[in-house]
């Protein structure tokens, strides 16, 4: 018979984020608004006054820089709201994107 002295458990130690890792986690996302061959700027810039409430100049500056641009950042914020942002332009027929801000 043999005598087996008792182990000693402890918590393995991790270590904290560093770098970039803890920078990209505080950066908003933004939703973007690409030009389609489909739909009217007029609905474009209807669409955006409905869902974002923007006034009539502010959406069709952004309508007129996705014409002419291709592409415009419509709004911005948590992950959470720019997925959801996404999901109703599509509702609406616009193609729509998010990304980390730069």
């Amino acid at each position: 018979m043999t005598i087996t002295e008792p182990v000693e458990v402890r918590p393995a130690e991790t270590s904290s984020p560093t770098g970039d890792e803890e920078l990209a986690a505080d950066r908003p996302w933004v939703v973007l608004v690409w030009n389609d061959p489909i739909n009217l700027m007029s609905y474009v810039t209807f669409v955006l006054q409905k869902l974002f409430g923007y006034s009539v100049e502010k959406a069709t500056e952004l309508m007129l820089q996705v014409h002419h641009e291709g592409r415009a950042v419509v709004s911005h914020g948590t992950r959470e709201k720019a997925e959801l942002d996404v999901f109703r332009l599509h509702e609406h027929g616009l193609w729509a994107t998010m990304q980390r801000d730069a």
